[in-house]
């Protein structure tokens, strides 16, 4: 009901916008393209959140109800329908999470340096909806995987695996995923920003809530569909629950383009990395010159001048103030330099010390969302192996569990945004409550906890299998002990995610928004190949000391060892995350005159 009413406004919306354009054809110069002088006065917050909700609506959070939903089952497919074990299916997961959040970086530089955030998404989407149809294929086509097996064969290993055509066909839909999220997640986010007119008050305040709303429509969705979705899953159809994500994809690729007409487009400015590298060299070039102490050597474009109030160059890594230094001839009578290797704006250098600044909280975000890798993988193992019975009639489906998660983020993230930010800007005269790096250091605080309790409820639910469990190993511990582990998580991602998803959007400047926004994207992925090398590691070492942490019975494991080790993991880099944030210094904001 809430997305029809969105729908609703939308729609209003949009008629109103395109029946102004029809009136007044003329347009006037600004930064976007194509933007009427009547239109420019429609930019208010409301108008461009519901075209950001509609947008979301109609693509994104598509795309995020397959990839999401398959990663919150996609291990009991594997182990159910391809007769995997445990650690293989989590290695499979992992890895495909990894490239996944890797293909946005990717992503991010086509868009950025060749065909835009509209085409990209466009690419992304149609890929997402190819890797999906061949998902629902392996489903639906007994040819495409392993013979059927009973649950006992399961449970002694005595099932016809996979052949190599079989797994190649399902890694080639998740490839095809890959690609399609490295198309869509990178610039969604900074495509939905473009809709606000920052240099209005109206259109600063809906980007402060915007992030926070994003977060909290696509969990809703999330809740939602990965209920329904996952019971089809498991008790109706593979195939039916796999077909539902393909036909809501290309339900979301037409509402795209239902749209071309009202969105704001930017387009792209050329290679970031080549700016970037264009800076080291220049600065190298020029490393035995001395800095002046007059600002007005340094170089600045004279299309800046008339954009942006006068810049000027920090002390921080001063070593690369040389690239914006003027010598001799660089510069030409219209104003640009002669080499860009050689002659780099002072936008240019403040940028990449931005980028600088921001890589070591990156590196500490890595191994500190290591606790939410796990929560798609074991917490699903553990709930195998417990009363999932719900009342007397409900049996929850172990791929469902994570809606806890998603409830605990749905309620507290709308009751943060409006109530507690709201008390803590009284008390701190801080925007936002507490600053940006504070918010992603009470997410990790939040992640150690979710191990230490893990750990704790796991010993429990395993002594209670291997003491009163029957013939099939499950523990008589209902499965919503699960439940403080997973609300302790959902408070992780709160603070982490959208505290990260917000960071790298505000301190990366406006040009390098889609880099900044994927590399939430690639923490994500390199947590993956991360949290894939600790368990092939732990299973090792341990399986050649005589008791195996991982084995695929997980009754005879010792997972709570393993959840106690990524808790120690997780507490030394807060330190280290810590050291980095006490160093860095936030960008200060520039408004466009």
């Amino acid at each position: 009901m809430t997305s029809l009413i969105f729908l609703h406004k939308y729609v209003r919306d949009l008629q109103f916008f395109l029946s102004i354009r029809r009136r007044n054809r003329c347009c006037r110069f600004t930064r976007y393209k194509y933007k009427s002088k009547e239109a420019c006065r429609m930019e208010s917050n409301a108008f461009r959140l519901r075209v950001w909700l509609f947008l979301s609506a109609g693509n994104e959070t598509f795309e995020r109800l397959a990839s999401f939903g398959l990663m919150a089952n996609f291990m009991v497919y594997l182990q159910s329908e391809y007769h995997m074990n445990q650690v293989k299916a989590a290695t499979l997961l992992n890895t495909w999470s990894a490239a996944s959040n890797f293909a946005p970086v990717i992503g991010a530089y086509v868009s950025d340096a060749f065909i835009g955030k509209f085409w990209t998404i466009a690419f992304g989407s149609f890929s997402s909806l190819l890797g999906m149809i061949i998902m629902t294929l392996t489903a639906l086509l007994p040819q495409l995987r392993p013979p059927p097996c009973t649950h006992e064969g399961q449970l002694h290993g005595q099932c016809v695996g996979h052949n190599k055509a079989q797994l190649g066909i399902l890694i080639a839909s998740l490839c095809w995923l890959s690609i399609g999220t490295g198309g869509i997640k990178p610039c969604s986010i900074p495509f939905s920003v473009d809709q606000f007119d920052l240099t209005t008050e109206e259109g600063r305040k809906g980007n402060n809530s915007f992030y926070n709303l994003y977060y909290t429509t696509q969990t809703i969705v999330l809740l939602i569909t990965q209920t329904v979705v996952v019971y089809i899953q498991n008790d109706i159809s593979w195939a039916i629950g796999f077909g539902i994500p393909a036909l809501c994809m290309l339900f979301a690729i037409v509402l795209f383009f239902v749209g071309t007409k009202v969105y704001i487009y930017i387009k792209p400015e050329g290679s970031v990395f080549a700016a970037v590298a264009q800076v080291f060299v220049a600065a190298y070039k020029k490393r035995q010159l001395n800095l002046p102490s007059d600002d007005g050597q340094f170089y600045i474009p004279p299309f800046s001048r008339s954009l942006l109030p006068e810049l000027h160059l920090t002390r921080q890594y001063s070593c690369l103030n040389k690239a914006a230094l003027i010598v001799g001839d660089e510069v030409k009578q219209d104003g640009l330099c002669e080499n860009p290797w050689r002659l780099c704006s002072v936008q240019q250098v403040e940028d990449v010390k931005c980028l600088i600044n921001i890589i070591p909280i990156w590196l500490t975000s890595v191994l500190g969302f290591l606790a939410m890798n796990q929560q798609g993988t074991f917490t699903v193992a553990q709930a195998l192996k417990m009363d999932l019975q719900f009342g007397p009639s409900i049996k929850i489906p172990a791929g469902s569990v994570g809606v806890i998660t998603l409830i605990a983020i749905a309620i507290w993230l709308p009751f943060y945004d409006r109530v507690v930010v709201a008390a803590l800007e009284k008390v701190t005269k801080q925007e936002g409550g507490i600053t940006l790096l504070q918010r992603i250091g009470i997410g990790n605080l939040f992640s150690i906890l979710t191990m230490l309790v893990s750990g704790f409820l796991e010993t429990e639910r395993r002594l209670s299998a291997l003491s009163h469990g029957g013939t099939d190993g499950i523990a008589p511990m209902t499965v919503m002990w699960l439940t403080p582990q997973l609300i302790l998580i959902g408070f992780s991602e709160i603070f982490s995610i959208v505290g990260l998803i917000e960071f790298y959007n505000k301190q990366f400047p406006e040009h390098m928004r889609s880099i900044g926004n994927s590399l939430i994207y690639l923490t994500f992925s390199f947590a993956s190949y991360a949290s894939s090398i600790v368990i092939s590691v732990v299973h090792d070492v341990s399986a050649r000391h005589g008791s195996n942490w991982l084995s695929d019975d997980i009754n005879t494991s010792k997972l709570d060892y393993f959840y106690f080790l990524i808790a120690g993991i997780s507490s030394l880099n807060f330190l280290f995350f810590l050291f980095c944030a006490r160093r860095y210094h936030y960008r200060s904001s520039v408004k466009l005159m």
